[in-house]
């Protein structure tokens, strides 16, 4: 009797896991479709826009100054207002911002595979698209315009953010940019400055709808 609730246990397990595997590799519902590779400010802004977490990359003084990557959830604003700006909600108990308050050098890594677009295609190729955007983060003060602009943004797409603990002390954070590293095609990376990425204004990817 023991074995066979233990094999239940195993197989509902397995269950889970693959239900929860092919819900991250088919796609769900995009707000916006994907832009034409060609167009490099709308692949990298819709990539960021249309994300919900990507890797977040600090350079950590317990390990020599090695680069730490740690899984995050960000937002760069509202559905389809995004600012391109990544903004994020983290606790100094946690050695990302920990790291951050240290050496704001930082980068986030963010793929189109967790969107579901990317088919079979493994994460690594070209055509399923990626982007690195390095710079500083940034701790944002807690009473300006931008920091209530920012929770708006992180509360209504990670509304659990809500319920996060208050003595874990979680406070704002932004990257402020300084490199685009862009692969939505074969040929190599993007050209695209940090103006040309946050000077496209989301209509242009929302008006082929």
């Amino acid at each position: 009797m023991v074995v066979r609730r233990i094999n239940r246990l195993y197989v509902l397990h397995v269950v889970l896991f693959f239900v929860g595997f092919q819900d991250s590799v088919y796609p769900r519902l995009l707000s916006v479709k994907k832009p034409d590779p060609d167009d490099a400010a709308a692949s990298a802004r819709w990539l960021i826009c249309q994300n919900y977490w990507g890797v977040l990359n600090t350079l950590s003084p317990d390990l020599g100054g090695a680069p730490f990557g740690n899984v995050v959830s960000y937002s760069d604003g509202l559905p389809n207002k995004g600012s391109g700006i990544p903004y994020f909600y983290l606790t100094a108990l946690d050695p990302t911002a920990k790291n951050a308050l240290k050496d704001e050098r930082a980068s986030l890594t963010v793929s189109e595979y967790a969107l579901g677009t990317c088919g079979k295609t493994d994460p690594e190729t070209p055509t399923c698209a990626k982007i690195t955007l390095t710079g500083k983060l940034k701790l944002l003060g807690g009473k300006s315009k931008e920091a209530e602009f920012a929770q708006h943004a992180l509360f209504t797409k990670h509304p659990a953010m809500k319920g996060w603990p208050k003595d874990h002390n979680f406070q704002i954070f932004k990257l402020e940019i300084e490199d685009i590293f862009l692969i939505n095609w074969f040929g190599g990376p993007k050209p695209l400055t940090v103006d040309q990425y946050l000077q496209l204004k989301l209509n242009k990817l929302t008006a082929s709808l």
